[in-house]
């Protein structure tokens, strides 16, 4: 049987977050420029704020139930653990480990693309830098409301790729100088810029939650990645619990934890 190329372009679009489904609504900037208007939803913050923790296997990144939610986290204690020791101990190898697993700041709007506003509206996630050039703008008297449907703002946005290994990419974000409708002859008639504006993203929703047995079952899958079984078992019976083996274990000498590079 001859391979099917429309499943395998639809299995490689899956990957980059361009198939159909859940993920298709995230957007990220191409390199160079491209110019949004961030959409503003019902509850009047079109900022919306997450911690994620990474580097914990192949998990893409997943809300803290600490910092988002309130409730007890394995992961937060264990990267809490690694660097206390690493403090008592002046050991750099366990600080790095712990901010590896200590869970990041992420920011997410919904936006309409200019060019692309056939794809409706997208959710863009960003970092702390574009989040506070974005809210001095709203706080500027000069721009005021930049989500407003009538007289909002435009905002050309510069994505830049680090030409250095290690380096993070650059997001440059400049207002158009004039106002103008987030409904111009590109979007379509006042029935379709209703449909818009009912189809902003549900951010309550957005991201799964995920409890914390299911954090700690995680992290458990993640560290047996590191342990053979037999070691697992002494070490689980030794300590009690998965955090505590891989905590005597990273401060043994055994450092095998894994860093990655920027978050998503």
């Amino acid at each position: 049987m001859a391979l099917d190329m429309s499943k395998m372009r639809a299995k490689l679009d899956k990957l980059n977050n361009k198939g159909n489904g859940e993920s298709s609504i995230f957007w990220r900037p191409d390199e160079g420029d491209q110019v949004i208007r961030i959409m503003c939803p019902e509850d009047g913050d079109p900022f919306k704020d997450y911690h994620f923790h990474y580097n914990l296997g192949n998990n893409r990144g997943f809300l803290c139930p600490k910092k988002n939610f309130g409730d007890d986290c394995p992961v937060c204690d264990l990267a809490s653990k690694l660097w206390r020791e690493g403090k008592a101990t002046n050991d750099d190898e366990l600080k790095k480990q712990a901010k590896s697993l200590f869970s990041r700041q992420r920011f997410a709007s919904p936006v309409l693309v200019r060019g692309e506003e056939d794809k409706g509206v997208l959710v863009w996630s960003y970092g702390k830098r574009a989040y506070e050039t974005l809210i001095s703008y709203v706080l500027n008297p000069e721009y005021s409301d930049i989500t407003d449907v009538d007289k909002g703002t435009d905002i050309t946005l510069t994505y830049t790729l680090p030409k250095t290994p290690g380096a993070y990419p650059q997001t440059t974000l400049t207002p158009r100088r004039r106002t103008s409708p987030l409904c111009d002859d590109a979007v379509g008639d006042g029935d379709r810029c209703n449909e818009l504006l009912e189809s902003i993203p549900d951010f309550e929703n957005l991201y799964e939650r995920k409890s914390p047995s299911q954090v700690q079952a995680m992290l458990d899958e993640y560290l047996s990645d590191d342990v053979d079984a037999e070691s697992g078992s002494t070490e689980s019976q030794k300590y009690g619990s998965s955090v505590d083996a891989a905590f005597a274990r990273l401060t043994s000498g055994d450092k095998t934890y894994p860093s990655t590079d920027s978050p998503f």
